[in-house]
């Protein structure tokens, strides 16, 4: 398993660590500070009947802002559900991210322009539209990779192995990051397969893969930086698996505690990708404690507008939805839209 940092914030792949600057560190810390500030926010407006049912990502930071940090901009995003954080990070309006929440259409409504997909509720269904995107961005001869974004259940349905079967036959600069947390909700990984690890699914579709610790921020950004660099060099997709844990629920309408045990939860806190990067910056005078709260304090801003942003939206309406289901619209929608407007304008 991959790692530049250990459990304690001490280096153990001098080399990798040295590809880093000050900077660059300080910046990835910023971004994981503001994942876990985000996060528990988030928690609370769901308690709050703010927003609807919200799948928790405390713990898996470093899985999720550390691979992002490895993109460059014209890259793009294929997020699960669990990912709306990172989406926020790559450029999503935090309103549209809780109008999606909400269920609302306008949370699906993206520029053309903007490089992400949106977050992808379906297990594994990401994985086949983020090969088709990295095909087309080869055929137009973009310098960019995807970047998509699944779950270790994902690996045990078909659309996972297609998508990365066909990246790897095609030859794409698709990169896959599977964030093995240990649960498909409640059904723990080795009652999923009996494979001994994820990353050797993509060795078995020809795909160059690597098992990386999900808990160092550091070593999740080195290796997609250089998975990066090796998709657009060799025009060949590359699968991470991530080892990482949620320290929540499967989502605010789940009970871990009927499936986990408290002394693996501690365990695995003991892991904190913040804990850990914060130990390294502080030894050498990069940070202090006071910015996390400060951190803190500007996502419980940003929260608050955008709630009030996406307030501001008018209700979406059935014809809303109706309307969008499909671009080609067969008679029984059509007949449906035409009953819902007619009571809608009443």
């Amino acid at each position: 398993m991959y790692q530049v940092l250990d459990e304690k914030g001490k280096v153990v792949d001098d080399k990798t660590m040295k590809e880093f600057t000050d900077e660059e560190l300080v910046d990835l810390m910023e971004d994981i500070v503001w994942g876990r500030a985000l996060d528990e926010r988030t928690i609370i407006l769901n308690r709050q009947g703010a927003l609807a049912n919200y799948a928790t990502a405390g713990g898996q930071e470093a899985s999720q802002f550390g691979t992002l940090k490895g993109l460059e901009k014209g890259d793009f995003l294929v997020p699960g559900y669990r990912d709306i954080g990172v989406s926020i990070k790559h450029g999503l309006p935090m309103e549209q991210a809780f109008m999606w929440y909400r269920g609302h259409v306008g949370g699906n409504k993206y520029d053309k322009d903007f490089q992400m997909m949106v977050p992808q509720v379906v297990v594994a269904g990401g994985i086949t539209h983020a090969m088709g995107v990295a095909f087309a961005k080869k055929r137009r001869n973009e310098e960019n990779v995807v970047l998509a974004f699944t779950g270790d259940s994902a690996t045990s349905e078909g659309d996972f192995y297609e998508g990365i079967n066909f990246a790897g036959a095609f030859g794409v600069p698709l990169i896959v990051v599977v964030q093995n947390n240990g649960y498909g909700i409640s059904v723990p990984v080795h009652e999923q397969t009996a494979a001994e690890t994820l990353a050797q699914k993509g060795v078995a579709a020809g795909v160059a893969s690597i098992q990386v610790d999900g808990m160092d921020p550091v070593a999740t950004y080195a290796a997609t930086r250089k998975a990066r660099e090796y998709a657009l060099k060799e025009n060949k997709p590359v699968l991470i698996e991530t080892m990482t844990y949620r320290f929540g629920p499967h989502t605010m309408s789940d009970d871990p505690k009927k499936y986990r045990t408290e002394e693996e939860l501690n365990e695995w806190k003991k892991k904190d990708p913040i804990v850990r990067l914060r130990a390294y910056l502080t030894e050498k005078g990069l940070w202090e404690e006071s910015r996390e709260e400060e951190i803190k304090k500007e996502v419980t801003k940003e929260a608050q507008q955008a709630i009030e942003k996406m307030n501001q939206e008018p209700d979406m309406k059935i014809v809303d939805l109706l309307e969008n289901m499909y671009e080609v619209k067969p008679q029984n929608i059509q007949e449906q839209i035409e009953k819902y407007k007619a009571k809608e304008q009443k």
